[in-house]
């Protein structure tokens, strides 16, 4: 029986043992399939070719408006505030009456004074006969020197006394014709300061009867940090600042609601120092506005076109490492090897920096997939863009961005197949 057993057996467990030494085999052929013998394959990043380019100049400020000429109308003579002449808040021309203020004692003060002028008229007149006369006997030795002199001094007196009395009459006049308050101006109309029947002085404390602001054009101020204006006016003055139309800027007005006004405006104003307090250079823009569209006192933003800076190297925000030896970026050479790139950088546009040096044309920057990589390490470049298309228009894309649209198409060719 024991023979017959191990006969039945001995086939089962050479089949067994069969299957257990092809398992073995099975990894190992496995194993040696993988890349590199099982090593990691290189990682992918995303690099940009450093170009040079005329680079628009985004630059866009905070700014509150206000009218083109902004008048306080006042109260020059004193009295009752009889009646408002004009609707508050509507546009009023230059010589509209506005105010009236009550002209009765301006107009007997008048009549007073035209009276007193009659009289010294009078007087003038018996003086110049008194002198005539004197004249006359003076030369027939009738009377004395003094009786004479009497008689011209009596005559220069009165005549000083006329021009007195007709200055009173004039300032009289003048007073009177206060008592219609006109616009001074042509523009918008405020709120009335003093209301009928008010008593009103023409002193600054309680002349200010409404004010009147010109919108059109209208002013909008803003103000530019001292240290990016005098950055600005340096490469002005080296030739890297290049205008798209004439030699200064193009001011477009953005509304609150993010609405560009159609109108072209112009710098009209630019301060000679920097605010001691704010650190800032204070300007003003000068925008048509014929329909009133913006009113005096909106918070605005103002924005600069129409500069560029010339043949400038521009680098991704994404591709810049701050250490404490500086600023720098990884550069990928021709066979895909990685080695770091100390850089200068100027001011920010948009998603990138200036390149003020460190970096040439051509060459290669990672600007996706920083962190994967090392000093000497070789990497897979999945995508490569220029950072900055010469001439580039302002709408253009940021470079980071059109780097990653580009690497986009590879990997959705590579998930199709």
């Amino acid at each position: 029986m024991i023979p017959q057993i191990s006969r039945i057996a001995s086939p089962a467990v050479m089949v067994l043992l069969f299957s257990l030494l092809l398992l073995p085999g099975c990894g190992s052929d496995s194993t040696a399939q993988g890349p590199g013998g099982g090593g990691m394959p290189p990682p992918e990043v995303v690099a940009v070719t450093m170009t040079r380019g005329n680079l628009p100049l985004n630059m866009e400020y905070m700014g509150q408006t206000a009218g083109s000429r902004e008048v306080e109308v006042r109260a020059r003579v004193g009295g009752i505030l009889l009646r408002r002449a004009y609707v508050e808040g509507t546009p009023v021309k230059k010589g509209d009456l506005l105010f009236e203020i009550d002209p009765e004692p301006f107009q007997a003060t008048l009549e007073q004074a035209q009276g007193r002028l009659a009289q010294t008229e009078a007087k003038l007149s018996q003086a110049r006969r008194d002198l005539a006369r004197m004249e006359e006997l003076f030369k027939g030795d009738v009377i004395s020197q003094k009786d004479r002199d009497d008689a011209l001094t009596t005559f220069e007196t009165t005549t000083a006394d006329v021009d007195s009395a007709r200055a009173a009459v004039k300032e009289a006049t003048i007073n009177l014709g206060y008592t219609k308050v006109e616009a001074p101006i042509s523009g918008l109309t405020s709120k009335e300061a003093r209301s009928e029947g008010s008593l009103v002085a023409a002193s600054a404390e309680s002349s200010l009867l409404t004010t009147i602001s010109r919108v059109d054009p209208i002013y909008v101020n803003f103000s530019i940090p001292g240290a990016e204006t005098m950055a600005f006016r340096s490469l002005r003055e080296k030739g890297r600042i290049v205008f798209a139309d004439g030699w200064d800027f193009q001011a477009r007005l953005v509304l609150a609601d993010g609405r560009v006004l159609p109108s072209v405006g112009r710098i009209n104003f630019t301060d000679t120092q920097v605010d001691a307090a704010t650190g800032v250079v204070k300007f003003r823009a000068e925008f048509p506005n014929p329909e009133g569209a913006v009113m005096p006192g909106q918070f605005v933003r103002v924005r600069l076109d129409g500069a560029a800076l010339k043949d400038a190297l521009l680098v991704p925000q994404g591709a810049v490492l701050t250490t404490q030896q500086g600023t720098m970026v990884w550069v990928v050479d021709d066979k895909g090897v990685v080695s770091p790139r100390p850089v200068v950088l100027g001011r920010t546009e948009g998603n990138g920096y200036i390149v003020e040096s460190g970096l040439e044309p051509g060459d290669r920057v990672i600007s996706e997939g920083i962190i994967k990589v090392r000093p000497g390490m070789t990497v897979v470049v999945r995508g490569d863009a220029p950072s900055a298309p010469a001439n580039a228009p302002q709408a253009a894309a940021p470079p980071a961005q059109a780097g990653e649209a580009q690497a986009a198409q590879p990997a959705k060719a590579e998930a199709a197949q």
